[in-house]
C-alpha cells in the first residue's frame, strides 16, 4: 500500500512524456516543418525551437531540409549559335525556399522534385548555348569568353520559374566543363592556329614598321650631325686658312726666315723623344746643327 503514491506518480510521469511527444516536436535550424490538418495546409515553421501540434491523424508534419544542395546535368551535346557541336556539364545549388509551395507540388517526394529541376536547368541551358556562337566558348583569346554571361543568363531563366512555381531558391549556377565531339575537334585547332598565325603576320608587321621608323630616326639623326660637324670643320678650315694666310705674308716679306722656322720646328719634332740618330748634317733639317759662319762684324 506504501508503495501506491510511488507507482501513481511514475504513471503520470510516463503519461505526461507520452502525451507530450504527441503534441510538441522540435525544429531544427537545418530545417523547414511544415504542418497540415487533415492533410490541408496549416502553417509553415522556419525558426529553430519547440512547438506544439494536435496529435496525428489531426495534424501531421512534413520536414524539408534548408541547405543548399547540388543538381548537376549530365555531360551532353548541345548546338551553338552558328550550329557548333560542343560537349556542355552545367551545375546548380538549390534549397527549399517556400516550403508550402514545394509541398504542393512534389509532397514528400524529393527526388520527384530534383528531376523536375533536371528538365528546367537542361532546357534553359539549350536556350542560352543556343544564343551564343562557339567563340564564346572555346578562344585562343581569354577576353572573347563569355562564361559568366552565359552563366548569369541561365541563371535569370531559372531562378523566377523555380521560385514561383516550386517553392524552390536557385542560389547559384555554373558551367562545370565543356569540351568538343571529335568530329570538330580538328576544325577548332586550325581555326585557332588560322587566328594565331593572323597574330603572328599581325605582330611581325608592327615589328618591321617599328624597325623602319628606328631605321629612319637614326639615318635622319645621323644626317644632322653629320651636316653639323661638317659646318664646324668648315668654319675651323676657314680660320685656320685665314690664320695660314696671315703667316704666309710674314713668311713672304722673309723666306729665308720661314725656312728657318720650318727647319727648327721639324728638328724639335724629330729629338722630341729623345732619340738617338745618325744621319748626314747636310740633310735638312739636321743642317742646322752644323756650325753656321759668323758674320763679319761691322767696322773690320
Amino acid at each position: 500500500m506504501k508503495r501506491q503514491p510511488v507507482t501513481l506518480l511514475a504513471g503520470f510521469l510516463v503519461a505526461a512524456v507520452f502525451l507530450s511527444m504527441l503534441v510538441l516536436f522540435q525544429v531544427r535550424q537545418t530545417e523547414y516543418v511544415v504542418v497540415t490538418t487533415f492533410g490541408k495546409f496549416t502553417r509553415t515553421i522556419e525558426e529553430p525551437g519547440l512547438n506544439w501540434r494536435l496529435p496525428w491523424p489531426i495534424q501531421s508534419l512534413h520536414r524539408y531540409d534548408n541547405r543548399v544542395r547540388n543538381l548537376e546535368r549530365k555531360y551532353e551535346q548541345t548546338s551553338t549559335l552558328d550550329a557548333r557541336n560542343i560537349l556542355i556539364q552545367v551545375f546548380m545549388g538549390w534549397r527549399v525556399k517556400d516550403a508550402r509551395v514545394f509541398l504542393e507540388r512534389f509532397g514528400d517526394d524529393q527526388a520527384r522534385a530534383e528531376q523536375v529541376l533536371e528538365s528546367i536547368l537542361r532546357d534553359a541551358k539549350f536556350v542560352a548555348v543556343g544564343a551564343h556562337p562557339l567563340s564564346d566558348f572555346i578562344s585562343p583569346d581569354p577576353k572573347d569568353l563569355k562564361f559568366d554571361a552565359i552563366e548569369q543568363e541561365m541563371l535569370a531563366s531559372i531562378r523566377p520559374k523555380a521560385l514561383d512555381n516550386y517553392g524552390v531558391e536557385v542560389t547559384l549556377l555554373g558551367i562545370k566543363q565543356i569540351g568538343l565531339p571529335q568530329s570538330i575537334t580538328e576544325k577548332v585547332f586550325e581555326r585557332m592556329k588560322a587566328e594565331r598565325d593572323q597574330l603572328v603576320k599581325k605582330f611581325q608587321g608592327e615589328g618591321a614598321g617599328e624597325a623602319i621608323r628606328i631605321v629612319s630616326e637614326a639615318n635622319l639623326e645621323r644626317d644632322k650631325m653629320l651636316a653639323e660637324a661638317e659646318k664646324k670643320a668648315t668654319i675651323i678650315r676657314g680660320e685656320a686658312d685665314r690664320e695660314a694666310s696671315q703667316w704666309l705674308k710674314t713668311f713672304e716679306e722673309d723666306p729665308e726666315l720661314a725656312v728657318f722656322l720650318l727647319k727648327l720646328e721639324a728638328l724639335e719634332l724629330a729629338v722630341k723623344d729623345r732619340a738617338t740618330l745618325v744621319l748626314d748634317t747636310r740633310t735638312a733639317p739636321f743642317d742646322l746643327l752644323r756650325a753656321q759662319p759668323r758674320a763679319p762684324e761691322s767696322g773690320k
